[in-house]
């Protein structure tokens, strides 16, 4: 199971999965603001899910549970304590959804962005008992991503999707 975060960082996760795997994609992503984001993320992840003949699972958008669980970093610069409060809230979600649908492992596209510590991810991720770590940074995976993206004409955004990371 793949834990997405949007659409192109999905793409060449997709693909360097299917080699191996059959996967099912997880929606999950309480910490995308504002709503309308949420949406539109969603909408190009489905998209992406039609384009691989994937089934995708979508949980409940609860914003303001994720913002209770990274109470007091909402000042942390990004890659700092508040992105690996998020990663816990995230991948947990993962691992629950893992464990109810009896799947082998779940992984996260979130190792593909060169604004993420994959090592943080990792670090957090073996706090769970299926978490598969794998770096898709590696063999160009972000560059990999970014054709993808363009090819199948998905919407990318700016940043990561919380509000304390909006550029202004």
């Amino acid at each position: 199971m793949l834990c997405v975060c949007c659409a192109p960082c999905a793409t060449q996760s997709i693909e360097k999965l299917l080699e191996e795997y059959e996967i099912t994609l997880y929606f999950a992503n309480s910490n995308i603001f504002p709503e309308d984001e949420f949406e539109n993320r969603l909408a190009n992840a489905k998209k992406l899910a039609e384009i691989y003949n994937l089934p995708i699972s979508i949980a409940e958008y609860v914003h303001r549970e994720w913002k209770e669980f990274v109470k007091g970093l909402e000042s942390e610069p990004e890659k700092g304590k508040r992105c690996e409060k998020c990663f816990e809230y995230n991948l947990s979600k993962g691992a629950k959804f893992a464990e109810e649908n009896n799947f082998n492992f779940f992984t996260t596209t979130l190792t593909i962005s060169p604004h993420k510590s994959s090592e943080t991810i990792f670090a957090v991720g073996k706090n769970f008992k299926k978490f598969l770590p794998i770096d898709f940074k590696k063999d160009n995976g972000f560059q990999k991503s970014l054709e993808l993206s363009k090819k199948y004409k998905l919407y990318r955004q700016n940043y990561c999707g919380c509000e304390f990371s909006i550029r202004k």
